[in-house]
């Protein structure tokens, strides 16, 4: 079985209909509810009259709990009515009142400080006071949604001896945990019975089981009376959900005269996603949290001298893990930053990596590979770019190289060649399908997408103003496999964080011009 192609169990129930995912869940009795959450984060209810709520045909009850609003009614149409007819005043003393780019102004500020020092080899200062040519960068990231296609929902079912929770879930254990302490039951009480997945990209896998947590909180509020689904419209989640943390890094590396890397500066701004959860113990050192630097930390090219230092933002907004994690921001500000210095060098960029990584043998195998097989060096046409990027994380190490081209103002990715060297591959066709995944994940964000803010609010409510990619934007894909007899890692994630980087170092080949804060901008560009 190992390396042939095995077709997946599910997809005949995908393609048929048959698969159930907790949206489909139905229960004897069951009643739906959809809450009301303050516009604001950490804001909370001063008061609210449900007179009219509770007059809307279906609604069942309306009930206050720690996070907002409750309107529980005999069916979804009829909770969403009954929610606008809510009348709640806010209190917003406590909650996060600023703008986006007020926020992104503190970070800047931030970056002009010392911060917490995650990696240091050699002396970085020295090496770039003596530096030949240096590079000097600033890349600003912005928050993101996790977007999936089924909303965040589940049902909670209470039983004669405790409870059962239908959620397609990433992390059972915790809103099991989290289930029993609001309903003051035994953790194995509450029978979790897993359903199938439409979409997470690390929303489903919260440390405070949130929407579990406000499933457990409606049940109770009701007592125990009737399984309450919890519906969460994409609207709900996309303004008052978890998100991918906007990240600023600040950049400064240097050439000697021989046009080699001789010093790297790296400061990177960002929230925590594990400071303050129940993996701060074991995810945080030192005030450290290697998911906000990963990546450029840790990079696997030969610096000798490098000092990567790390800011730990504190705005109200909730942050999570968004697929690939640190590494979404961290590889795009590393490639770029290693393209910029091939070119300020007058060497190739394919093999200016090469020499930095002539001891990486993973990373060089896969850059090699991918250089082959996307003809690397092949003229373009013009207006058309070929960019690339090479980068590691969750053991697995993926070359990207994007070919775009522009015209009247509009970026087109054309084609994107993956190498990938994830050790055995298991199942090749998943391998494939993964990457392919990845990249139209990817592209939205590269493209467009952006979570912002005004005065606290999250601008952004549905797939109309946080916009996927779509069938005819997606570029053609190549995935090429590294044969390796290491042991199998991860390739859920690899494919997204080289995307980017490899999309703007190809905006460049194109144009001459550098767009280095996502998503790309082509307005900045002074002619296309």
């Amino acid at each position: 079985l190992i390396g042939g192609h095995v077709p997946r169990l599910d997809t005949p129930a995908k393609i048929t209909g048959k698969a159930g995912f907790s949206i489909d869940v139905r229960r004897p009795g069951q009643l739906t509810a959809l809450v009301a959450h303050p516009p604001r984060f950490g804001g909370t209810v001063k008061s609210v009259d449900a007179t009219a709520a509770k007059q809307v045909p279906g609604v069942v009850d309306v009930v206050t709990i720690p996070t907002g609003v409750a309107v529980v009614a005999k069916d979804t149409w009829s909770a969403m009515q009954g929610r606008e007819a809510l009348k709640i005043e806010w209190d917003a003393a406590a909650g996060e009142g600023q703008s986006t780019d007020a926020i992104m102004a503190g970070y800047k500020t931030m970056a002009q400080t010392p911060g917490l020092t995650a990696a240091k080899r050699g002396d970085a200062a020295a090496a770039l006071a003596k530096a030949a040519k240096t590079v000097e960068v600033e890349i600003e990231f912005p928050y993101l949604a996790h977007a999936p296609m089924e909303p965040l929902n589940g049902v909670l079912e209470p039983t004669k001896d405790g409870a059962v929770w239908w959620a397609g879930s990433q992390f059972q254990t915790i809103e099991q945990a989290t289930i029993a302490a609001i309903l003051g039951l035994k953790p194995e009480q509450v029978t979790i019975s897993s359903t199938y997945t439409g979409g997470s990209f690390g929303r489903r896998a919260t440390p405070t089981a949130d929407y579990a947590a406000e499933t457990a909180m409606i049940v109770k509020a009701t007592g125990m009376k009737a399984p309450i689904h919890l519906m969460r419209t994409r609207e709900d989640d996309m303004k008052a959900g978890y998100y991918r943390p906007m990240a600023y890094h600040k950049v400064r590396a240097g050439l000697d005269a021989a046009g080699n890397v001789s010093g790297w500066d790296h400061v990177v701004v960002a929230k925590s996603i594990m400071i303050g959860t129940s993996f701060e113990a074991f995810a945080v050192k030192d005030g450290i949290d290697a998911t906000s630097i990963e990546g450029a930390s840790d990079t696997a090219y030969a610096v000798a001298n490098l000092t990567a230092t790390v800011h730990n933002a504190k705005e109200g907004v909730p942050v999570l893990w968004w697929r690939s994690v640190g590494h979404t921001h961290t590889a795009h500000a590393v490639e770029t930053v290693v393209d910029e210095l091939a070119h300020a060098a007058g060497k190739d960029p394919v093999a200016f990596r090469a020499a930095l990584l002539k001891d990486q043998p993973r990373h060089a195998g896969v850059l090699a590979l991918v250089a082959e097989k996307a003809g690397w060096g092949q003229p373009m046409p013009a207006g058309s770019g070929r960019g690339v990027a090479v980068h590691q994380s969750f053991g697995s190490y993926v070359a990207t190289v994007a070919e775009v081209s522009i015209k009247d103002g509009a970026l087109k990715v054309d084609r994107v060649v993956a190498a990938v060297d994830c050790g055995i591959a298991v199942n090749p066709d998943v391998i494939r399908a993964q990457v392919e995944g990845s990249v139209g994940f990817a592209l939205s964000v590269v493209l467009r997408n952006k979570i912002t803010l005004k005065d606290g609010e999250v601008e952004q409510a549905n797939f109309d103003t946080y916009e996927p990619t779509r069938m005819s934007e997606m570029p053609k894909v190549e995935v090429h496999i590294v044969p390796s007899a290491e042991a199998p890692t991860g390739i859920g994630e690899p494919g997204v964080p080289g995307l980017a980087p490899a999309i703007g170092n190809a905006v460049f080949a194109a144009t001459g011009q550098r767009l280095r804060s996502l998503p790309l901008d082509l307005s900045k560009l002074t002619s296309t």
